[in-house]
Parts: C-alpha cells; sequence; structure tokens
C-alpha cells in the first residue's frame, strides 16, 4: 500500500481548512465559556444550558451544511455545476427562513423551554437571557452552514477558513469588550455571538453571489429547490435528533447532579465539542469526495478515500487525546479558578481523551455514509443507538454516579454508533451511483 496516495492529497486539501471552519461555533463556544466561567459559576451554568438549546437547534439544521455539500459534489462529479450551485443556493435561502422562524419560537418560549431542564432558579434566569440574545444570530448561523457546504460541495474549503478566523477574533474581540468593558456579563456574551454570526453570513453571501454574477448564475432563489432540499435533509434531521437527544439528556442529568456538576459538564462538554469538530474534518471531506467519486460512477475510489480516512482519523485522534491529558492543569486553569470545578475536570477530561480514537471512527463512517446519501440508515440507527444510551443515562442519574460516569456512558452511545456504521460499511449496501 502506497504510504502517500492522490486520495490522501484531496483528503487533507479539504480537511485541513475544512478543520478551521468547522471548529468555529466550538471555538465561539469556548470563548464564551473561557470568559463566562471567571464571572461565576452561575453564570457559567446559565450558559452551559442556553448553549446546549442553541446547539439542538443548529444541530438539527445541519442537514443544510451535510445534504448540501453531498447533492453539489454529486452533481459536481457528474459535470453538472450549474444545477450543482442552484442547489447550494436553494439550501442557503431555506436557511435563511428556517432561522427565522426557528429564532422567533426561542425567543418566545426561552423560559418554558429552559424550565425543561430543571435548574435552579438563579441559573435558570441566566440561562434565558443568553437564549434570548443569542438567537438573534440563528438566521445568519444558518444561512452560513448552508452556504459552507456549497463552497465545500465545490470543493472549495478555503474561503470558508479565512471567514472562520475573522468570526473568531471578531466573538473574542466583543466577548472582552461587553462582558468586562460594559460589564453585560452572560448578555454580552449572548450579543457577542450573535454579531459574529451576522458578519460571517454577509461576508459569505457576498462571496457566494460574486461567484455567482461570474458564473451568469441567478442569486433567486427556486420555491421548488428550497422544498427538494428540504426533503433531502429530511432522514438527516432525524439522524441529527437522535444525536442531541443524547446529548441533550447528558445535559439533564448533568444538571440533576448539581450546579457545581452542571457547570464542569458546560466545560468539558465545550472542550468535547471542539475536539469533536477537529476531528469531523476528515468526515466533512469524506462527504464531498465520496459524492463526487460515486456522482462520476468510480466506486473503488469512494472506497479508497474512506479506508485513507480512517487511518488518518485514528492518527489525529491519538495525538489530541495525549495532549489534552498532558495539557489538563493548563486547561482548566483557562476555564475557572474554582477548586472544587477543577477537581470534577481532571477525571472527566481523561475520560474523553481515551474516548477521541473511536470517535474518531465514528464522524468518519458517518461521513461516508452521508455522501454516499445512505441517510435512511443513518436516521433509523441513530433512534436504535438512543434507546442504547438513554438507560445508562438512568442510572447515572438515579445513583448519582458523578460527571466521570456520565460520560463514561457517552462512551457507550459512541461504541454503539461505531458498531452500526462498521456493519454498514462493510456490507456495501450504502454505494450508490450517479445523480
Amino acid at each position: 500500500m502506497k504510504l502517500w496516495t492522490r486520495n490522501d492529497r484531496e483528503l487533507l486539501a479539504l480537511a485541513v481548512p475544512t478543520f478551521a471552519t468547522l471548529i468555529t461555533e466550538p471555538l465561539l463556544v469556548l470563548a464564551d465559556t473561557a470568559f463566562i466561567g471567571h464571572v461565576g459559576s452561575i453564570p457559567l451554568a446559565g450558559l452551559g444550558l442556553g448553549s446546549n438549546v442553541l446547539g439542538v437547534v443548529t444541530g438539527l439544521c445541519v442537514f443544510l451544511a451535510y445534504s448540501t455539500t453531498s447533492t453539489v459534489a454529486r452533481r459536481l462529479g457528474t459535470g453538472d455545476t450549474a444545477a450543482a450551485f442552484d442547489a447550494g443556493r436553494d439550501g442557503m435561502a431555506l436557511g435563511l427562513v428556517l432561522g427565522i422562524v426557528l429564532a422567533a419560537v426561542l425567543v418566545l418560549g426561552a423560559p418554558q423551554i429552559i424550565g425543561w431542564y430543571r435548574p435552579a432558579p438563579e441559573v435558570a434566569s441566566q440561562a434565558v437571557s443568553y437564549l434570548r440574545l443569542v438567537v438573534l444570530g440563528l438566521p445568519f448561523q444558518l444561512v452560513v452552514l448552508a452556504s459552507t457546504g456549497l463552497l465545500r460541495g465545490l470543493q472549495d474549503a478555503r474561503t470558508p477558513l479565512y471567514i472562520a478566523i475573522g468570526v473568531n477574533l471578531t466573538n473574542i474581540g466583543l466577548d472582552a469588550l461587553l462582558i468586562y468593558g460594559f460589564g453585560m456579563g452572560i448578555r454580552g456574551s449572548a450579543s457577542a455571538t450573535a454579531t459574529a454570526q451576522a458578519c460571517s453570513a454577509v461576508v459569505l453571501f457576498a462571496v457566494v453571489a460574486r461567484r455567482a454574477a461570474r458564473g451568469g448564475a441567478s442569486m433567486v432563489p427556486s420555491v421548488r429547490g428550497m422544498a427538494e432540499a428540504a426533503r433531502h435533509g429530511g432522514w438527516l434531521v432525524v439522524r441529527t435528533a437522535a444525536l442531541w437527544i443524547s446529548l441533550t439528556a447528558t445535559t439533564v442529568v448533568a444538571t440533576h447532579l448539581g450546579s457545581h456538576v452542571l457547570a464542569a459538564h458546560q466545560v468539558v462538554n465545550s472542550l468535547w465539542s471542539f475536539i469533536s469538530f477537529a476531528l469531523d474534518a476528515l468526515a466533512i471531506a469524506c462527504q464531498s469526495l465520496v459524492a463526487r467519486r460515486l456522482g462520476a460512477s468510480d466506486v473503488p475510489g469512494a472506497v479508497a478515500v474512506m479506508v485513507r480516512a480512517l487511518g488518518w482519523g485514528c492518527v489525529q485522534a491519538l495525538l489530541a487525546g495525549g495532549l489534552l491529558v498532558a495539557a489538563r492543569p493548563l486547561v482548566i486553569g483557562l476555564f475557572t479558578p474554582d477548586p472544587q470545578l477543577a477537581q470534577l475536570l481532571m477525571g472527566a477530561l481523561v475520560v474523553i481523551a481515551f474516548l477521541q480514537p473511536l470517535a474518531s471512527a465514528v464522524f468518519v463512517l458517518d461521513g461516508v455514509l452521508i455522501g454516499a446519501g445512505d441517510t435512511r440508515f443513518l436516521a433509523l440507527a441513530g433512534l436504535a443507538v438512543v434507546a442504547v444510551h438513554l438507560p445508562m443515562l438512568v442510572l447515572v442519574d438515579h445513583y448519582r454516579a458523578g460527571l466521570i460516569w456520565l460520560w463514561i456512558a457517552y462512551g457507550g452511545f459512541l461504541m454503539a454508533r461505531g458498531v452500526t456504521l462498521l456493519l454498514r460499511a462493510r456490507s456495501g449496501r450504502w454505494v450508490r451511483v450517479g445523480v
């Protein structure tokens, strides 16, 4: 087997810049967590609940990126560039409409939604304040998802990279100004995040519009195309809903374990999201490359992409896990000066470090099947995996087992996902060529 192949070059050409793009949202959460962590544990716990709600909503809408990437890349593989661009444009319009509707619902229903977690009153107040402001950036965030999917499908991962860097710098600067300079606390954090997302959407739209004008394409969306984008994303919504049921249930159990455990869980969850999105860069590259090869009826090429991505993912995961274990004292100090929180975090970070190789394999195989359009299987398998995970969480909650066992239970969730995805990948039933 060759040590370096064309698939490696193409994987890394997409995965490396996609890494920076994917971690934009976790970096926003990490920056918020670091700033708010030094304000106090109650605002930090409130940030944990508010960001979980926002994460559920944006997670359910991630089909705007995933289905757009695979649809655009598959059409590109057939040689129909115009149809590929149209699919991305209609996905952006769908994202804007969905974002406006969902933001309105969340602003009005924030107290009730946060109440479902049954937090302490002071934590609930902080969470509602955060959520009502941060969702004002949701329409922009969903436009960013779809436009990024369009560019990835066209094999351009560099443009989203440059914009991601600008978004993070904007968010960090606004965090410092609004949280500390103007004393806005958690409201400043939410305002900074929403503003950064709006800036990102405006710049990405300008990039796409310029390319459309250069290629003679229209930026006027098609209602039929928007409906088609929604239909293609349906199974991905179910698949993502299953994943977020487990993540949200994990946060609910952390809430039951007390404000200190919830605050520590927010730090662990922020770091997990950051590392997971970094590992997911290979999965996104797989979505684009597998879809393009299957669109061109190149089945051996699609399988080769999967194999090489699994190898690269294993290397990346081992490095990430090792660095996390070694840097625990430094990492914890960035997020909290509270010794009780620091003690909770020391063991939990070891758990998520050891989960990295398993997570990497799961993400890569998930990306392969999304690129192949095998979303119905992913949705049904996801529901089955949730049925395995929830009883584990019930036991952790019943015995009040603590933060470490909470994340060990999440490891059981990853294991169940890994088994279902591996069996499907080995079966070959995910292979479908053409459009």
